[in-house]
């Protein structure tokens, strides 16, 4: 009783345990008991936060650690808009983007500034500064669109790239009647202010890049990589600060410089948008609920004119800015409707934009009141606003969002009529575990969801203690890294007289339709993964990706692809293109294909024939015995694919024979993938797989090797100039 009694319960709380505890269990119940009801939870803790804060049943302060949670939730909201944005729509949308943010801006500082002067009776001053608090938006009702699984659509594209136009033209409007009102406005003011924003840009989007490429690459730790992101998220927003502009413009433009380093199926993307969906992002609305004074808003009339005068310039301003730019670029109706939403909710711009409005003192009424530059009417009524618009915009983008998944998963399921696809990941040493398993991740979208298995080979006369010790090691790593993206992945450790027989039996038994197989070089010694490639590529007809890694899959720059000649006649090609084409749209990497015309032509029909077309970079590429001149066209962080084929088909020819040799001789320095297509099997069954394997395999690889030089040398003997006759045409049977 006596530790009970000592605990203080006066009210507002101030024990840090119960305060913490209280927020807590309002960020749990309220999604809970609003969902029962449809309604978004996102004003569920707006309302929370006004019943728990000091102009309530003052259980709370809005205290400094309110403040400091608040602010890193605001500054969360930018930084995963700019970070889950697709960059490759986004650089196909930047027109829009502009476009929407100018509609966007101009509307409500046209329709703000004439409610001010005219209706309110304001200088054209007051009037300007108070019409840029309602051009601004916050993207407060992002995480509910994020949820549906429609941030990359085109909507949310425009109205993000929207945001950051709009938001800095306010925050300048800010800047420039601060300092009209303060006599600081001069040729000094317009320097320094354009030095500080080109140094600012220049730092984040060409430093902050080379900064993160090399932790990334040093540095593996999971704890260690989230709280670098979490310190560069607040170095921009200080370098904003600086600069000055808000915060909020900072951590925007770092998530952008961010994004290609942190993919969307990563492990480290899911720890970043869990944290801040669970604890920052609900502390800020949370806080935001506790700025509402309702008694104050309803006993003054001058609040409540203003608040319906910015309401009414919000909702007019921001659903015109959408219907123009529906009508624009011909969207739908729903699109529509969620650029409205996304940019209604006002709160980070319009609070600061009020907070430093209302403490610029312009002089003294005559009963020594301090006039304002924006009084406390404009600053009850942005309260007022910024729960009614975060209300109305949540609403709005819960049902436009609900609408584009449901007309999304519709269109994905009448296109998508094949079998899901199943993907083997082959595992032999532990250092390859990461990285095969990012290349897994990589090759599908969150939404197919493949079915995904790891598999690692334990050969009976090899079975001892520590060989199983190794393999439970590699698998929990493996699921470890999955789970950390919410991806299922199937673990099955295999005993079998050999690892080729291993993954083989594996692959007919679960139907598997890719297989990634790891190689490492050690010197001169291949691992056992690399030393029975040969054979697994001769007995099966799934797809085959070889990999090599030197550095981590998010430290990579750019994708080089070469392409073997009639590479377009094998089963596999529009199976192996749309991979790679997944690849580089879910790792963000630019794509550069060397192939010739003929590939070239098909290669893009597929790439216009997707949902969201890639812009691929297409360079000529004829004769094999160039491709050693590669090498020197790659860069240090490239990713280098190479499209072959298995001996004995349409596009296989002999100069392909030294590919793996060249390979590890002269791009040892460079990640690679050897990609095998899917091919039907022509040979395999002239071996037995019961047998013993090694000498069988032997003899038909040597048969099959003079079976080819004699088919060279007789060929050589038929033509008139005695040149070498290239055995890479196929004949009628093949094609």
């Amino acid at each position: 009783m006596t530790l009970i009694t000592a605990l203080d319960f006066t009210l507002p709380l101030t024990n840090p345990v119960i305060i913490f505890s209280l927020v807590l269990f309002i960020i749990l119940f309220a999604p809970i008991l609003l969902n029962r009801i449809k309604i978004p939870h996102i004003i569920g803790l707006i309302i929370a936060g006004v019943i728990v804060g000091p102009y309530g049943f003052n259980l709370l302060l809005r205290d400094s650690s309110i403040v400091l949670f608040g602010t890193v939730g605001l500054l969360y909201i930018m930084f995963l808009a700019g970070l889950e944005i697709d960059l490759v729509e986004f650089n196909k949308n930047k027109f829009r983007s502009l476009l929407f943010g100018l509609f966007t801006f101009c509307l409500p500082m046209i329709l703000g500034t004439i409610g001010g002067y005219y209706i309110l009776g304001y200088s054209m001053t007051t009037s300007i500064l108070f019409a840029s608090m309602m051009a601004s938006h916050t993207l407060l009702a992002y995480p509910i669109a994020s949820r549906y699984g429609i941030n990359t659509d085109p909507s949310v594209t425009i109205t993000i790239g929207g945001t950051m136009i709009t938001d800095i033209l306010a925050l300048l409007v800010l800047a420039v009647i601060v300092g009209m009102s303060q006599g600081e406005i001069g040729s000094s003011f317009w320097l320094n202010l354009s030095i500080s924003m080109i140094v600012f840009a220049f730092i984040i989007i060409f430093i902050f890049p080379l900064i993160a490429r090399w932790f990334f690459k040093h540095y593996e730790d999971s704890i260690g990589q989230y709280i670098f992101v979490l310190a560069m998220v607040f170095l921009g927003g200080f370098l904003a600060e600086a600069a000055g502009i808000e915060a909020i413009v900072g951590a925007f433009i770092t998530g952008l410089a961010l994004n290609k380093f942190i993919p969307h199926n990563s492990a480290l993307m899911n720890r970043i948008g869990f944290v801040g969906n669970a604890i920052f992002i609900p502390f800020f609305l949370v806080g935001v609920g506790m700025l509402v004074n309702v008694k104050v808003l309803f006993s003054s009339l001058g609040g409540l004119k203003v608040g319906a005068v910015m309401i009414a310039v919000v909702i007019l301003g921001k659903i015109g800015a959408a219907w123009f730019t529906q009508k624009s670029f011909k969207l739908s109706k729903d699109q529509r409707r969620m650029i409205g939403g996304l940019s209604m909710a006002q709160a980070a711009a319009t609070l600061a934009t009020v907070l430093v409005g209302y403490n610029v003192i312009l002089g003294e009424a005559p009963d020594g009141t301090p006039i304002r530059l924006l009084n406390e009417d404009i600053l009850n009524g942005s309260i007022l606003t910024i729960l009614v618009t975060c209300t109305v915009s949540s609403l709005i983008v819960e049902k436009a969002s609900k609408r584009i998944a449901d007309a999304e998963l519709t269109a994905n399921t009448e296109e998508s009529t094949e079998d899901k696809d199943k993907v083997l990941i082959c595992f032999d040493e532990p250092d390859t575990v990461s990285d095969l398993v990012d290349l897994a991740l990589m090759m599908n979208t969150r939404k197919e969801a493949p079915e995904r298995f790891a598999l690692h080979v334990v050969e009976e006369q090899n079975d001892d203690e520590s060989k199983r010790k190794e393999s439970e090691k590699m698998m929990k790593t493996a699921l470890e890294q999955a789970a950390g993206s919410d991806t299922v992945i199937t673990p099955i450790i295999r005993y079998d007289q050999s690892v080729s027989k291993g993954i083989l039996f594996t692959i007919k038994e679960h139907l598997i339709t890719d297989i990634i197989i790891g190689v490492t070089q050690s010197g001169s010694k291949k691992s056992q993964i690399g030393i029975t490639t040969d054979q697994i590529l001769g007995h099966t007809e799934q797809t085959v990706f070889v990999h090599h890694s030197v550095q981590p899959f998010n430290t990579l720059a750019r994708i080089v692809v070469v392409v073997n000649k009639h590479a377009e006649w094998e089963e596999g090609f529009n199976h192996w293109v749309s991979k790679v084409l997944t690849i580089s749209k879910e790792s963000g990497l630019p794509l550069t294909i060397y192939c010739n015309s003929t590939i070239k032509d098909t290669l893009e029909s597929i790439n216009h024939a997707s949902a969201k077309p890639l812009t691929i970079n297409f360079e000529n590429w004829e004769d094999w015995d160039d491709f050693l001149i590669l090498s020197r066209e790659l860069q240090p962080n490239d990713l280098f694919i190479v499209v072959i084929s298995r001996p004995g088909y349409s596009s296989y020819h002999a100069k392909l024979a030294k590919t793996s040799y060249y390979l590890n001789k002269y791009f040892a320095k460079f990640s690679y993938i050897l990609l095998y297509p899917q091919q039907k099997i022509t040979y395999s069954k002239l071996t037995d797989l019961h047998h013993e394997e090694g000498t069988i395999l032997d003899v038909f690889t040597e048969g099959r090797k003079v079976a080819e030089k004699t088919s060279n040398l007789i060929g050589n003997l038929f033509r008139k100039d005695g040149a070498k006759q290239e055995d890479n045409q196929p004949k009628d049977s093949d094609k």
